[in-house]
């Protein structure tokens, strides 16, 4: 599933074309704001293995909220 597909004209003097996005997978959508929300509260220790995790965290957290679609 993906999120914010679109379909756009192209403009010149009159509509020329249009321009598709298939856009986003909906899962790195969702791992995307999980991350954001994390981050969100300054406390994060800044080392690589600490945005490892974050990352797989935020993955795990988009497969179930996919899981909960199905619902």
């Amino acid at each position: 599933m993906k999120a914010f597909p679109s379909t756009e004209p192209i403009y010149r003097n009159d509509i020329v074309g249009v321009k598709e996005s298939s856009g986003m997978d909906l899962r790195d959508y969702f791992a995307g704001q999980v991350i954001e929300g994390l981050l969100a509260d300054g406390g994060w220790a800044g080392d690589l293995s600490y945005f490892e995790d974050v990352a797989e965290g935020a993955y795990r957290m988009a497969d179930a909220m996919m899981k909960a679609r199905e619902k």
